[in-house]
């Protein structure tokens, strides 16, 4: 769930995101954690009855799109998700600003600038420095096909790996 835009907070953000709305920085932080949040007992449902759970844009995405505005930190950024179910994986699509900004789409929501984007990759290679998450970078620029055979094996893998392990918690 890229935001869950059916829940009275989800369709909150989705109103700030195509400029409908504005909402203080700190707030709509907030408010994305919470949507967050709000799947949590579905989420930890799923895991125990050992269904695989596909999260598109996870806290990650958040925190490294806050704390690419000014006068935020990644500390700070991070707070509101400490405790939320902690990945087993996190694949980070890398695709270089300009050729996101090639496709379909780009810069009709909030924060789809390139010049923000490259602030938010910096934000991203930030978290990729914590080595208790299980980062993997995957280039984004192969064809549809190329990409979904990768991602599979590289899912696949880590399922293998963790189908025993218990379920953590993110930043504890």
């Amino acid at each position: 769930f890229l935001t869950d835009r059916s829940t009275e907070i989800g369709q909150l953000i989705s109103s700030y995101l195509v400029k409908e709305k504005n909402l203080e920085d700190h707030t709509i932080h907030l408010l994305f954690s919470a949507n967050r949040w709000e799947h949590v007992p579905m989420m930890k449902a799923k895991l125990h009855q050992g269904i695989t759970v596909v999260v598109d844009r996870y806290a990650f995405s958040g925190v490294a799109f806050t704390s690419a505005k000014e006068n935020f930190c990644l500390n700070w950024c991070k707070q509101p998700d400490v405790g939320l179910p902690k990945p087993d994986l996190i694949l980070f699509l890398q695709l270089s600003p300009e050729e996101a900004a090639e496709r379909g789409d780009f810069g009709h929501e909030r924060y789809e600038t390139s010049s923000f984007q490259e602030k938010v990759l910096q934000s991203f290679y930030s978290l990729m420095e914590d080595k208790t998450l299980n980062w993997k970078t995957v280039d984004a620029s192969k064809s549809i096909e190329d990409l979904h055979r990768e991602i599979k094996s590289i899912a696949e893998e880590t399922m293998q790996e963790v189908q025993n392990k218990p379920l953590g918690e993110l930043w504890k």
